[in-house]
């Protein structure tokens, strides 16, 4: 059986810091940031509003977009590198909130690639016939471990959650291809000590290079061209690495999402949320070519080219 999106959800926390904001805080200005990111603004998740709660949220989103109830899911993976706390996994306390049925749970860690790294996962075990529906959510509070202080980083970064719910599809819709990779060498340009910290330089050098090599390369899997792909999902961590995607698969602006304007750099859950908004404003519609395309700390990327539909 082909494993495919069934629904998707999201959630953003009501809080906004803008980039007017950020001016009062650190040495920086609203258009440096809007020249150089694409980012607006961003969502700061509340006071006791913590990684699990986020994923409630945007996990019952995908499954009522699902017409699905929880007690029907048989796994539940989360994405994430801002746990509520180092164990029990997110994915555990999301079982039970959601009254899901006592399945398997784990978290993931790829930081920001981890959705596409849980949606790799989750088409193994439906493809070989050992789970039928999976959760999949990217959720983040980076919130917390951001240095407010450090105008490199404080500027791009923002909490939120996306989920989809993985299962079987029709011959013709689903995943087709994908490419998961990683590169340990470019560990310490992006990392976790006490805050984050990016060399951003080095970063960016890496993105805009193997963003649309991914891209390209799960489109070639499936024997099409770039110029079949109806609609682009990129992680949405700067609008320069974004639109270096979009012009090397040669679509038009209005066929890539740019959430990060409205949410900032949320890592795992940026691609899940950008998806889930573009389908509930009716951008993405059936028998689209998709390609979901993220890269992360680690390094670590991702890539999935899918037939939009059930």
């Amino acid at each position: 059986m082909n494993a495919g999106i069934l629904g998707v959800g999201h959630y953003a926390p009501e809080k906004v810091l803008t980039n007017q904001d950020l001016e009062k805080m650190v040495d920086t200005s609203d258009e440096w940031i809007r020249s150089r990111t694409g980012i607006e603004e961003r969502r700061i998740a509340a006071d006791g509003e913590d990684t699990s709660h986020m994923a409630v949220n945007a996990a019952r989103s995908a499954l009522e977009d699902a017409n699905m109830d929880a007690e029907e899911l048989d796994m539940i993976l989360v994405a994430t590198v801002t746990p509520d706390q180092p164990f029990p996994s997110v994915a555990t306390m999301l079982q039970e909130q959601l009254g899901a049925r006592k399945v398997a749970a784990m978290d993931l860690s790829a930081a920001c690639a981890g959705f596409m790294y849980g949606v790799i996962t989750a088409k193994q075990f439906i493809e070989s016939g050992g789970y039928k529906n999976v959760l999949v959510v990217g959720v983040e509070k980076l919130s917390k471990i951001t240095n407010w202080e450090d105008r490199n980083t404080c500027v791009l970064f923002g909490d939120g959650a996306g989920a989809a719910v993985i299962g079987p599809v029709s011959d013709d819709r689903g995943i087709m291809s994908f490419e998961l990779g990683s590169d340990g060498s470019g560990g310490p340009h992006l990392y976790q000590d006490e805050t984050l910290f990016m060399n951003g330089r080095e970063v960016f050098k890496f993105a805009v290079r193997q963003m649309p090599e991914s891209s390209v390369n799960v489109v070639k899997k499936i024997g099409l061209k770039e110029e079949d792909v109806d609609y682009l999902i990129p992680h949405q961590a700067n609008i320069r690495i974004m639109e270096a995607a979009r012009e090397r698969l040669g679509i038009s602006e209005d066929k890539m999402a740019t959430s990060v304007k409205r949410y900032g750099n949320t890592s795992s859950a940026s691609i899940p949320m950008a998806l889930s908004e573009e389908v509930k404003a009716g951008k993405i519609k059936d028998n689209d070519l998709v390609v979901l395309v993220g890269f992360g700390g680690g390094l670590t990327w991702g890539a999935v080219a899918l037939r939009w539909g059930k």
